[in-house]
């Protein structure tokens, strides 16, 4: 059985509610659900729900820049507060503390060495730091202030990585795919077939780079790390 929770958001002082189903507001803030129309259990932006106290539509127009209830019930649940279960919380603050550590990952390098961070040390690194992970926060959004917390316990610095790589003719073709995933940034043709190229990404993905180019050419690339 469906269980109704009421989601709040509050914009200058004014309040905005709307009835939700728990299950489907979750699977929403969880990426699984993309029609926020679909979770209301009421048609109606409210001022108080418990109440019955229904919103104002010039509120409501100011506010989120429409009264279509769909893109507000969107707004609520993306940027509000959303009741959800202890169990459900505990799931969602872990997905979001994948989130982060991944983008940490993939975007920054230890400046003492210039390598990647390996997933597990910043993960043990935001543990020891004592890391808090708002559920309902974007990822991206959260990545600055955890940055600063973790900088006293693992060098960090946000950097991308420009490498030239030369292809022997075999293998060209079979490669360019690789390239192009890892932003190939110019292409130059050599007379006898093979194929030099620049390319640009996050200076955390260098290892999963280096990896895939070798396996995709049996460890016959060339390459020389420009920036």
């Amino acid at each position: 059985m469906s269980k109704t929770i009421v989601a709040k958001y509050s914009v200058n002082g004014e309040e905005f509610e709307i009835f939700v189903d728990s299950d489907m507001a979750y699977e929403f803030i969880t990426g699984k659900r993309t029609d926020a129309y679909s979770t209301l259990q009421a048609y109606e932006i409210f001022e108080d729900a418990n109440k019955g106290k229904r919103q104002g539509q010039d509120q409501i127009k100011k506010a989120f820049g429409t009264t279509d209830v769909a893109k507000v019930a969107e707004t609520i649940l993306k940027k509000g507060n959303v009741p959800i279960t202890t169990e459900q919380r505990t799931k969602l603050v872990e997905e979001k503390r994948k989130q982060i550590v991944n983008i940490i990952a993939r975007n920054s390098i230890d400046p003492r060495t210039n390598a990647p961070h390996p997933i597990q040390r910043i993960e043990n690194a935001m543990e020891q730091a004592k890391v808090s992970i708002d559920p309902f926060k974007n990822a991206q959004e959260q990545v600055d202030l955890i940055i600063k917390k973790l900088n006293a316990i693992l060098p960090l610095k946000f950097a991308t990585a420009k490498i030239e790589a030369i292809i022997p003719p075999e293998y060209a073709n079979r490669c360019f795919n690789v390239l192009k995933q890892y932003g190939l940034k110019s292409e130059e043709w050599q007379s006898n077939g093979s194929l030099k190229a620049v390319v640009e990404f996050p200076a955390g993905l260098q290892g999963e780079f280096f990896e895939k180019l070798n396996n995709a050419t049996k460890g016959s690339a060339v390459t020389k790390i420009l920036v």
